[in-house]
């Protein structure tokens, strides 16, 4: 009797320690529940209950919303056998320079097809292409460049013949495709047959949704594709200097809003940016009096006698702009005002501003697919006619680069120290260049153009610059981030809106929920309270896995998702295995206690051996897949896992509950046996 009492108690202990821990999982997982009620209890009580620690989770591109940019590396001086590596390096490089400027969670990826190099960057809430763009660096290499003194050259009549030739049959094929896409044959086989685009012919051309303002943005003018009809092929090749396209109207929508306004801006001394001698109070007391005298019809006029900002000289005319694109005070302000209206003085990091709503409109995208044939131009004959040569030195030869201060001047300067081979290199440079500029460039830039007065064979150099400190640490620190073994060229570039991230999480939460509910309607209605109590392990292994998802973090995107809800639909499996064998036992007139023992383990093998299989189907998608692969493999995996404990840890804690593990069973039903069934199967035994 002691031993059962003993073994009751140790059941009852460990449903409470899972409850009490699924509910501290709980508030880490939805912390507002506890801080509206803590705000409540502080209000009423005067109590000073502090909030609980809200982490949000990590969202991917595609929920999120941000940039997807696809770079083709320029391998064509790096040995054969050193190309894997040479990529491989760039990708550690962009990798190091994004987390650097604190992306969360940036994917960068490494592909190769038909012999070319691509690297794959996923920049997750940067909604600014160029920002992405201009973070990564088209071209970030560090060069060192000495002076071209060849004469530039025309291109030779041979090469001319060949150019024109080579644009002729471009055309021509594009004209074509366009026949047979016009003849009614699929449009993605046509890509595959005829694009020069190794983007196109894996997406078969599809550009996704555009704008007129994306790289991309001409073809929707040029095709006039508010004339065509959804599905329809524009009947013409659109020709461009670097191209021929053959363009497909799939689908239009409404965008973001965009808004075209004009401000006032009244900056003060102690601000960055501002050249002005006059004071925060004094700055806010004209602002505010040019806000009383305003009017839409006179604003551009003060705007042009009182603005201190770079637009006053237009009537302080922003143009048309999007979300992301100013600050948040101003964009907050702007977003939120009718068109016609003057707001309220807004102070931003530029000063004092008011802010004219002009107008706002819907941004059209538009949902294309292209046929696009290569074009030349002289300049893809031609060496550049650059004023500047390559000497071979670049930051591959770097060691490192620190901030250091000139002794005379005391202005902020960057030392470089090359390794054995950069050394070697800059002592020829500088010999041969004793009396002339030897240029710095980085990103493509000149940085720096020193003149050589000896050799310098010490293997080290200084950038000088108009730059201050925190420009100077910047500098070394991308620097010391390690500069592109081979350049790089943007051939693709997609931005996700943050409105469409969320109407694709709002949905799939919805589909999850719905799904879960009907699971819950079904092994209640079937299974009784055995099922009544999966429902519980089920809620409680939701928790701890939204726990892990937080902790870890696990960066969630659409395929993650569908692991999770794939991961609830396998728990589910793991319970239905066990309670027919639980039903099973019952049936043959075992006491609740044995059949819940007998069905746990016989069917332990199944559970075992089906989730074993699903976690290395897991790992081999985790090894090989791409991140989208990737993200839906390891939610799976993390799932099956805690799936696992859900049904042979919790679900069998809760069953003890409710089980004598003595005593025969009177009522089955409730465990989802009918008594008739019993007495069948009873007959079936004598």
């Amino acid at each position: 009797m002691a031993k059962k009492m003993k073994k009751i108690h140790k059941v009852r202990l460990t449903v409470v320690v899972i409850i009490a821990l699924a509910f501290l999982l709980m508030l880490f997982d939805a912390p507002a529940v506890y801080d509206k009620s803590a705000d409540f209890v502080n209000a009423k009580m005067g109590t000073e209950f502090s909030h609980f620690s809200n982490i949000p989770f990590r969202l991917g591109l595609d929920l999120q919303g941000g940039t997807h940019l696809v770079y083709e590396a320029d391998t064509s001086k790096v040995d054969s056998d050193q190309k894997g590596d040479a990529v491989e390096g760039v990708r550690d490089v962009i990798e190091r320079r994004v987390n650097a400027f604190g992306v969360a969670e940036p994917i960068v990826q490494i592909n190769k097809a038909k012999g070319k190099w691509r690297v794959i960057v996923e920049l997750a809430g940067i909604s600014d292409v160029k920002e992405a763009i201009n973070m990564i660096g088209e071209t970030p290499l560090l060069e060192f460049k000495e002076q071209n003194e060849e004469p530039p050259r025309e291109l030779t009549p041979e090469e001319n013949v060949e150019l024109n030739q080579f644009n002729k049959d471009s055309l021509a094929k594009a004209e074509e495709a366009l026949e047979k896409v016009l003849a009614g044959e699929d449009f993605s086989q046509v890509v595959k047959e005829y694009s020069d685009s190794d983007i196109d012919i894996e997406t078969g051309g599809d550009l996704g949704w555009v704008t007129e303002k994306d790289p991309n943005g001409f073809l929707i003018s040029n095709a006039n594709l508010d004339k065509i009809e959804l599905g329809q092929v524009y009947p013409e090749v659109i020709s461009r200097p670097k191209g021929n396209y053959v363009v497909k109207f799939d689908d239009k929508r409404d965008g973001d809003t965009e808004v075209m306004a004009s401000h006032i801006l009244i900056c003060y001394t102690g601000l960055e940016t501002c050249t002005e001698e006059t004071s925060k109070e004094d700055a806010l007391t004209l602002i505010q009096e040019i806000k009383e005298e305003a009017t839409p019809k006179n604003f551009a006029q003060k705007a042009k006698d009182h603005s201190t900002g770079p637009t006053g000289e237009t009537g302080g005319d922003l143009g048309w702009f999007g979300k992301g694109q100013m600050v948040s005070e101003f964009e907050d302000a702007v977003y939120s005002m009718e068109v016609g209206d003057i707001s309220d003085v807004v102070e931003t990091q530029f000063g004092y501003h008011i802010l004219h709503k002009v107008d706002e409109r819907v941004v059209a995208e538009y949902k294309i697919a292209q046929v696009y044939t290569q074009a030349k131009t002289e300049t893809d004959i031609l060496p550049p006619n650059d004023a500047w040569k390559d000497t071979g030195l670049t930051g591959k030869q770097l060691d490192s680069a620190r901030v250091e201060f000139d002794q005379n001047t005391t202005a902020a300067q960057v030392a470089l120290e090359f390794n054995d081979e950069g050394k070697q290199l800059f002592a020829e440079i500088t010999t041969r260049n004793v009396d002339k500029q030897v240029a710095i460039f980085l990103d493509g830039e000149p940085i720096s153009i020193p003149r050589v007065n000896e050799p310098i064979k010490e293997g080290r150099a200084v950038i000088t610059g108009d730059f201050d400190v925190t420009e100077a640490k910047l500098l070394s620190q991308r620097l010391n981030a390690g500069a592109l073994p081979v350049p790089i060229n943007l051939v693709s570039q997609q931005t996700v809106g943050a409105s469409l991230g969320a109407e694709s999480l709002t949905k799939s939460l919805f589909a999850g929920i719905v799904g879960l509910i009907l699971v819950a309607i079904f092994m209640i209605v079937y299974y009784r309270l055995p099922g009544l109590l999966a429902v519980c392990a089920l809620i409680i292994y939701g928790i701890v896995v939204l726990f892990i998802f937080k902790a870890i973090p696990v960066t969630l995107t659409l395929a993650g998702i569908a692991g999770f809800i794939l991961s609830i639909g396998m728990a589910v499996d793991a319970n239905v295995l066990i309670f027919e064998r639980l039903k099973e036992e019952l049936r043959t007139g075992k006491p609740l206690g044995n059949a819940v023992d007998e069905g746990f383990k016989r069917a332990w093998t199944s559970i075992r051996d089906g989730n074993v299989s699903t976690l290395i189907t897991c790992l081999i998608l985790a090894w090989f897949g791409t991140s989208m692969i990737k993200g839906f493999a390891i939610t799976l995996s993390i799932g099956v896992l805690l799936s696992m404990f859900s049904a042979i840890v919790v679900t069998r804690q809760l069953l003890y509950l409710f089980v004598n593990p003595d005593k025969k069973s009177k009522s089955t039903w409730w465990f989802g046996v009918n008594p008739q069934n019993n007495a069948k199967h009873d007959a079936k035994q004598r």
